[in-house]
C-alpha cells in the first residue's frame, strides 16, 4: 500500500495498520503485501518471503534479514554482481 507515497503519508499509512493491527478491540491480523522492506520490519511480527510464488523462508523479520536465501534472492551473490558489471 506504499507504492506512490512520500515520506509522510508513508508514515501516516504505517500508523494507521499498527493501530488497526495491535488494537485489541478490533481482533485482527493484518496481512501486508509490500514491496519497501524497511516497511516490512518495522510493521511486522513475522514475515513470509515469497521468489517466483514460492515461499523461501518465514520467521521473525530480525530471522528474515539475515537468512543466507533470502539475501541469494533478493541480492544474488556478490561474485555475480561483479560479473555482469564488467
Amino acid at each position: 500500500p506504499m507504492a506512490g507515497l512520500n515520506l509522510e503519508e508513508v508514515e501516516d499509512m504505517a500508523r494507521f495498520i499498527l493501530e488497526i493491527n495491535e488494537n485489541p478491540r478490533w481482533g485482527v491480523t493484518c496481512v501486508l503485501v509490500e514491496h519497501d522492506m524497511g516497511v516490512v520490519m518495522d510493521l511486522s511480527h513475522r514475515v513470509a518471503v515469497l521468489n517466483f510464488g514460492s515461499k523461501i523462508a518465514e520467521g521473525p523479520p530480525e530471522e528474515i534479514q539475515r537468512d543466507p536465501v533470502v539475501i541469494q534472492a533478493y541480492l544474488g551473490e556478490e561474485e555475480a554482481a561483479y560479473a555482469t558489471r564488467r
